[in-house]
Parts: C-alpha cells; sequence; structure tokens
C-alpha cells in the first residue's frame, strides 16, 4: 500500500514543476515567444500524466493536479517578459 499524497505540499509541487517545464519549453526555442500551442503541450503532457494514473492501483486521477500544472504555466506566461528582459540585459 502506497499513500495517496493530497495536501497542499503536492499541489505547490505540481505548480513548480510545470512552471519549471515552461522555463524548459520557452529556452528550447529563444526565437519564438512562449505561445498557446507551448502552453496546451505542456497541458497534454499534464493529462497524459493523470490518465495513466488512473489505470494505475496506487495511484489516482485528479482534475486538481491538472488546476494546479495550469497555475505552474500560467505563473511563468505571466513573469515570462520580465525574465526575457533580465536574460536579454545580462548576455555576455
Amino acid at each position: 500500500q502506497y499513500p495517496v499524497i493530497s495536501d497542499l505540499n503536492d499541489k505547490f509541487r505540481h505548480v513548480l514543476a510545470f512552471f519549471v517545464l515552461a522555463v524548459l519549453t520557452d529556452a528550447s526555442f529563444p526565437e519564438t515567444e512562449f505561445n498557446f500551442a507551448m502552453a496546451f503541450a505542456l497541458l497534454a503532457y499534464g493529462l497524459s500524466i493523470e490518465i495513466i494514473q488512473y489505470f494505475l492501483p496506487y495511484r489516482m486521477f485528479s482534475l486538481w493536479d491538472m488546476a494546479a500544472d495550469g497555475c505552474g504555466i500560467g505563473l511563468y506566461k505571466m513573469i515570462s517578459p520580465f525574465m526575457r528582459i533580465l536574460i536579454t540585459n545580462h548576455r555576455v
């Protein structure tokens, strides 16, 4: 038996993980601004993880996890213009 983690710390980890994934996705395409297609691809990835968990006896599908994933992506989208300014001003 494995305990199912469903506290706020778990949701914070989802937000943090998808924030980092958004940063990495944006950095992978430096000539393109972070856009809807990138965000949609990340959400689809999160959904695929949740679907797989649905079929595992020791995990569960959670729309709250999907919402936390979306919050991480949205948080990055909000601060990405500021991060681009910092990165372009500090290039060597």
